[in-house]
């Protein structure tokens, strides 16, 4: 079996886990910046009266703007958490080291060169720096001028969507020099690594608001409607993506030893997703950094407080429903029916604690101590 099958293995023992939670943040934890009220009560469950966590637990989010040390304060008013407990969507950039000595152009908004320094590139660029340099994309500031790119690193949506979409495309037409004019040669492109696919995101309004996977969107039909070409990308990462679901199950298993649970991690639960999606047509060497992964299931667990909508109608021939669904994932998953539909359906956090230690017959023993 995978590590993301459906099968189930027997439990070992009643207080020592040997299964681990992947939170979703938005629409889970919170809703923009305010806190889901259920997400106090079901963090209480987790920890013991030392603030320990009783089985392993990583948040999982698709945001890319900030460092992860950021997002861990910000959930330090429900419960006090490290950053080794966070999965940004561009944390598993970490692994791609061959990129990390290159000069890149990063895309995105927030503190974007120290995010990427922070990951391990060297040489980070950004828009505004390849702006400033090329004001009428001829070179004008020779001291200024920096190294031929030779990736771009897609974080989130930037707040400049034309500025970015036509530096992006200079470079990727130049191969990496955008000074220069286009020329057809520069096919397949430098390498394009791409985090958080999210089509749309729950903030405070009411609703959806377009994510990064819609700015890709455009990236890609642009590329395309220019040169009839499909713009390739070497990674994806970010939820619902292979890559960063593996790269949490490795902080899963770093916790569990650091408190020595002797008991494998068999099973995640990843409360919130829907689905995790397979990129076949992608670079797998990332696999290479991580030892392989013990869990054998990965079981979806969606509340009802994020994107999704329990009063959707549901249409009575599910063969039609399948046919008829619309696709909000990237262009490169594999649109599978059986991953799309969750195992589970609770109404918010503290119901998908109560559901997960109930099917794991787990009995929390809240003065439960390392061993």
């Amino acid at each position: 079996t995978t590590c993301w099958g459906r099968s189930w293995s027997p439990r070992a023992s009643p207080n020592i886990p040997t299964f681990g939670f992947l939170f979703d943040i938005d629409g889970v934890l919170v809703r923009g910046k305010t806190p889901i009220s259920a997400a106090k009560k079901a963090f209480q469950k987790l920890v013991n009266s030392q603030g320990q966590f009783l089985v392993p637990v990583v948040f999982v989010t698709n945001a890319g703007n900030c460092l992860r040390q950021k997002k861990a304060d910000q959930l330090s008013h429900i419960l006090g958490i490290s950053q080794d407990q966070v999965v940004m969507s561009h944390s598993p950039l970490r692994m791609f080291k061959r990129y990390h000595d290159k000069c890149v152009l990063v895309s995105g908004q927030g503190p974007l060169l120290d995010i990427a320094q922070y990951l391990g590139f060297c040489q980070p660029i950004t828009i505004e720096i390849l702006r400033e340099t090329y004001p009428l994309l001829d070179m004008v500031d020779h001291d200024r001028r920096p190294k031929v790119l030779v990736t771009v690193v897609l974080f989130g949506e930037p707040v400049r969507w034309e500025t970015n979409l036509q530096l992006i495309i200079d470079v990727l037409l130049t191969g990496g020099c955008p000074g220069k004019p286009y020329h057809q040669a520069s096919y397949p492109h430098i390498p394009v690594l791409a985090c958080n696919m999210d089509l749309m995101w729950m903030a405070e309004a009411q609703s959806p608001r377009f994510g990064h996977g819609t700015f890709m969107v455009c990236l890609e039909n642009i590329y395309k409607k220019i040169t009839g070409k499909e713009l390739k990308y070497e990674a994806l990462m970010g939820k619902p993506s292979e890559l960063t679901y593996h790269y949490a199950e490795y902080l899963i298993r770093m916790q569990a030893a650091q408190r020595h649970w002797k008991e494998p991690i068999q099973t995640l639960y990843a409360i919130g997703s829907a689905t995790i999606s397979q990129d076949d047509e992608l670079d797998h060497t990332w696999q290479n950094e991580l030892a392989p992964a013990t869990a054998t299931n990965c079981r979806s667990v969606l509340v009802c407080t994020g994107v999704y909508n329990p009063h959707t109608e549901v249409p009575s021939d599910t063969r039609e429903s399948i046919t008829e669904t619309v696709f909000h994932g990237h262009r490169d998953f594999r649109f599978d029916p059986a991953l799309v539909e969750p195992d589970h359906i609770v109404p918010d956090a503290d119901a998908a604690v109560d559901l997960i230690y109930q099917l794991e017959n787990f009995a929390p023993n809240q003065d439960i101590r390392t061993f």
